[in-house]
């Protein structure tokens, strides 16, 4: 096996795969785990995808993606933001995922290293590590949302060699936001120490005390990463994009031609149709912040108060300690006794991540309901 595989397991995947494993075996579960919308794909990227199965041959397209889907990504960044964006500045992926992928490897050398907050989501760090580059983690404070700030980035790179900085907002696994003066002073800071920022976007849209500003209306030279997985729900449909500074697209194209040739044809078209469907979307964000609230009123009472207050995506932090000091045996207990998957904060911060669980209430109303009854009958 070679050392770049040697990486750590993607732990929220890994309760996932056990709670598949007992729902498949007749078990009725909660899921407080995974970060995966309740919904499928909006019904008009359905409908698109659909006419395209039946007349087209769904061959390759460009390593940048389609020329039609990447257009109507430019215009929703004028709808979305106001923001006039070039069609050419954007690249399709394969998920956020690829897009991380594909952004480090253009970005960075071996050894270099980007800054990141902790708690964050696990694989940027795990995505890292195997493209032998570093992750200069940075425990955030509470008091700043857990949230990467213009100061947190500063105090990295006093103490270690940092050559760019990721930024989340709302952010996995708290759902913080940074408020626009917070952004606009990391995007400053990052150019003042000469470093790149990646701007990861993939829960906007799904905002519920205000809704949050791109990185690109602060920096026009960010790298913003953005997918149709959240808040258009297409998970499993595998799309993303990057909206890079025009001196990034060519090397972003070759990195893409060679490593996946393109995305998902078949899913580019359906997210073409997804661009449509935003009543659709803003009636399903409509129910995410119901959940929100039943959970805020509900979780302090269990002894899983949050941590943060979670201002968008579909997540809450919160900290266990009232019922131990092990978020792992926690979980597993939850599972067992009271089937409820939640996922353990260890996955998310390697030094805090034992007295905090992330839950996410992305899920039917009446399961989250089912769930707080279930947590209530084993926790009280």
């Amino acid at each position: 096996m070679s050392g770049r595989a040697d990486i750590a397991p993607f732990i929220a995947m890994e309760v996932a795969r056990e709670a598949n494993a007992r729902a498949a075996a007749g078990q009725s579960l909660a899921r407080f785990d995974v970060g995966q919308p309740q919904f499928g794909a909006p019904a008009s990227a359905l409908r698109t995808a659909e006419a395209a199965l039946r007349a087209d041959t769904l061959g390759y397209t460009e390593g940048l993606g389609a020329g039609a889907l990447r257009r109507a990504i430019a215009d929703w960044y004028g709808r979305a933001y106001d923001l006039d964006i070039d069609p050419g500045r954007i690249v399709v992926t394969t998920g956020a995922s690829g897009a991380f992928t594909l952004a480090f490897l253009a970005l960075f050398d071996d050894g270099a290293g980007l800054a990141l907050a902790s708690p964050g989501y696990p694989p940027y760090r795990h995505i890292l590590k195997a493209l032998g580059l570093r992750a200069v983690v940075a425990e955030a404070r509470i008091e700043d949302g857990l949230q990467m700030t213009a100061g947190l980035l500063d105090h990295a790179a006093a103490g270690a060699r940092v050559d760019g900085v990721l930024v989340a907002s709302p952010a996995n696994p708290t759902g913080a936001m940074l408020s626009d003066d917070a952004l606009k002073a990391l995007c400053a800071q990052a150019r003042a120490l000469g470093i790149p920022l990646i701007s990861d976007e993939i829960y906007h849209g799904l905002a519920y005390e205000g809704a949050g500003a791109s990185a690109l209306r602060h920096d026009d030279e960010a790298v913003v990463i953005n997918s149709f997985s959240k808040y258009w729900a297409m998970t499993g449909w595998r799309v993303g994009w990057i909206v890079a500074p025009p001196r990034l697209v060519k090397p972003l194209e070759r990195l893409a031609q060679n490593l996946t040739v393109a995305p998902p044809t078949v899913s580019q078209v359906a997210a073409l149709g997804a661009l449509e469907a935003r009543e659709e979307c803003e009636a399903r964000r409509e129910i995410y912040a119901a959940n929100r609230a039943l959970m805020l009123a509900e979780l302090p009472g269990l002894g899983l108060a949050p941590v943060v207050r979670p201002d968008g995506a579909f997540y809450v932090l919160v900290d266990i300690s009232a019922h131990g000091d092990d978020s792992m045996a926690l979980a597993r207990r939850l599972l067992d006794d009271a089937r409820v998957a939640i996922t353990p904060g260890v996955d998310f911060c390697e030094t805090r991540g034992r007295r905090w669980a992330r839950l996410a209430y992305c899920r039917p109303r009446e399961e989250v309901e089912g769930g707080l009854e279930r947590l209530r009958a084993v926790l009280r």
